[in-house]
């Protein structure tokens, strides 16, 4: 029994995004000083020249990252680079601080290994941000941004918080996301339209002075027709990636007693959703254009299948709060033996195995 089985009743009986405040607080701990980070790194991070990924014009040293949600401010990205993770994007980061939804507002749906969050882009603002990534350094792994806006912008003024955002965080970014799918905010115009989309990227590229990769995040409830139009704007304008998915608002065969409060679904239930628009977007596209997959992995079995059905990298959020510290090292030994297993020296050599 590992010593997070041992601590995961005791924190689950605390609300939700206590837990998870507490969790942040023993992680910057953690992280404060080079014997802790030395410790886990030791005790958490499995290096493998097989996971190692090339991509956006960066090594990741291995596929598996945290998602967007978790660190939004910036507090733990070392922490959780030394807790063997490959990647971890940050945010979603807004111009101004910002509240959020009123709380209870993070679920727990432990019967279903899922959670339903409202959290409504919460978050210190992007100065805070950028003041901590300047005092803390960047991660030695790298670091992706995740950038929305503010609650209450109409839909030009949303134009002018990503490009806020983008100017003030792209410089520490190995890769920027545009999150214009997420369930918990006001719904006061249309985020995905052609129209806007188009502002949004022509308004990034104008300020993309150092190349910065640019992604847009999709979710996971709209048809397959509305999918791939919106693949073909991100194709269309050069973007450099998708990633899939974000929460659903779905509530399909759940057992949960928490399972009809409103927001955004992660974890089990729309692992095989994700997959399945991971496998239609890499097969429209010809697997040429990156993806970062997400929902629903908590295994080396999750993480592969997304990779097979065209995924480069993939990142979880809620796996982690069920899985642990140990989390990552479990997933990326489980895939080296599945790369293996398989006939595959590298993750690359996988991506998009099912396709073929």
């Amino acid at each position: 029994m590992t010593l997070y089985s041992r601590v995961r009743p005791l924190a689950f009986r605390l609300p939700a995004e206590t837990a998870h405040d507490l969790g942040k607080r023993t992680l910057r701990a953690a992280q404060s000083t080079w014997p802790t980070r030395r410790a886990l790194r030791a005790a958490y991070r499995y290096d493998h020249p097989a996971l190692e990924v090339e991509l956006f014009g960066t090594r990741f040293p291995n596929p598996v990252g945290v998602a967007a949600g978790f660190d939004k401010n910036a507090e733990v990205t070392h922490a959780l680079s030394a807790l063997g993770f490959g990647f971890v994007e940050i945010g979603t980061v807004t111009p101004y601080p910002q509240a959020g939804n009123e709380r209870p507002r993070l679920f727990r749906l432990r019967e279903d290994e899922a959670m339903i969050n409202r959290m409504g882009f919460n978050g210190q603002g992007m100065e805070r941000v950028k003041e901590r990534l300047e005092t803390d350094g960047v991660p030695d792994i790298p670091l992706g941004v995740n950038i929305g806006k503010m609650n209450s912008s109409s839909e030009t003024e949303a134009i002018e918080d990503y490009r806020r955002v983008f100017d003030r965080l792209s410089p520490f970014a190995d890769y920027v996301v545009v999150n214009v799918s997420c369930p918990n905010t006001p719904d006061e115009f249309d985020e995905a339209s052609p129209e806007h989309l188009q502002a949004i990227f022509e308004t990034l590229e104008a300020e993309n002075d150092r190349d910065v990769p640019i992604l847009v995040k999709i979710g996971p409830d709209d048809p397959e027709s509305s999918v791939l139009d919106l693949v073909d704007i991100v194709r269309e304008f050069d973007l450099d990636g998708i990633v899939a998915t974000n929460t659903s608002t779905t509530r399909e065969n759940l057992e949960s007693p928490n399972r009809e409060e409103w927001g955004g679904l992660s974890g089990q239930p729309i692992d095989a959703r994700s997959t399945e628009l991971i496998r239609t977007i890499a097969a429209h596209t010809d697997g040429d254009l990156p993806i970062v997959g997400v929902g629903g992995v908590d295994s080396a079995a999750s993480a592969y299948e997304k990779i097979r059905a065209g995924a480069s990298l993939v990142q979880l959020y809620t796996g982690f709060v069920y899985g642990g510290p140990s989390t990552a090292k479990r997933i990326n030994r489980g895939l080296v033996t599945l790369l293996e297993r398989d006939g595959f020296s590298s993750v690359e050599e996988a991506v998009g195995a099912d396709l073929e």
